[in-house]
């Protein structure tokens, strides 16, 4: 298992976490097409030494969170679980922002209610509401974490001028935007989150697409390295900076297995070379 990574300074979490948004149906809605599959895959989980699971009350919606608790409450001592809010689910496959500042008690107080929780260790914004001041959010959050609601903030697909503005209000522990071997558009801020010892949660952490074809250039890596392809993208991002917290997603246990045993994987430094200049 990797090594670890302490939010804020306070809370110790496994540096490769497990991300709970594929124990949902079809496009992240509704029930999944095998549950006790997916309460296995969550009790295996921590049984790995997973001890950081990240979920959000839009997947489902409601369902992930709800598997969790039915899987693992009351829980082990040191499990953190991280959730989110302000995305709604019209329908499968379907988005919409929804973080008014004034509801956001609203949604914190389901989760808890849902996760089974008097306090929800990481609440991360899902997508700052552009309808409403981002201040009002960000003080919102920071009135739910002084009341001990919140242990934790983080933030979800911002820039570095939006994680500023929110740490100039309350602290941000986390923030969540995709990035992959294959979508590095976020560089700058994975560079900041290391410069300010902000974890970086990586959405969609084993994208790999082509690059993973037989004989190209991570599929000659994950050979040599005598891996998977996933494990190598995961390997990768653990080897970037030590502020990476890949969380990837499965609704098997075979293929939980398998991207846990990424977190073992030590890249050579030519093969670390090759991937960051694809």
């Amino acid at each position: 298992m990797s090594s670890t990574f302490v939010l804020d300074g306070v809370t110790p979490v496994s540096r490769l976490g497990y991300g709970a948004m594929q124990i949902t149906g079809p496009g992240w809605y509704g029930e999944p097409a095998d549950r006790p599959e997916a309460i296995r895959v969550l009790r295996r989980a921590v049984e790995l030494g997973v001890n950081l699971i990240d979920t959000a009350d839009s997947y489902g919606p409601h369902i992930s969170e709800e598997l969790i608790a039915e899987a693992l409450h009351p829980y082990p001592e040191g499990l953190v679980i991280a959730t989110k809010g302000g995305l709604t689910r019209p329908g499968p496959g379907q988005w919409a922002r929804h973080a008014p500042p004034g509801e956001l008690r609203g949604l914190v107080e389901g989760s808890l209610r849902r996760l089974k929780l008097e306090r929800i260790d990481l609440y991360q914004l899902h997508r700052i509401d552009v309808r409403y001041p981002a201040e009002a959010q960000f003080e919102a959050l920071a009135e739910l974490r002084a009341e001990g609601k919140i242990g934790h903030i983080g933030l979800s697909e911002v820039t570095v001028a939006e994680i500023e503005l929110a740490r100039s209000i309350v602290p941000i522990a986390t923030v969540q935007n995709i990035y992959n071997l294959l979508q590095r558009d976020w560089e700058d801020v994975v560079d900041h989150c290391a410069a300010h010892n902000i974890g970086f949660f990586p959405w969609h952490p084993i994208a790999t697409g082509e690059l993973a074809r037989p004989g190209g250039p991570l599929d000659a890596i994950a050979r040599e390295h005598e891996a998977t392809p996933a494990q190598v993208a995961l390997a990768w991002l653990l080897q970037r900076t030590p502020v990476m917290l890949p969380i990837p997603g499965t609704s098997k246990v075979k293929h939980l297995e398998e991207n846990m045993a990424g977190g073992d994987l030590k890249l050579s430094a030519a093969a670390v070379e090759t991937l960051d200049n694809l």
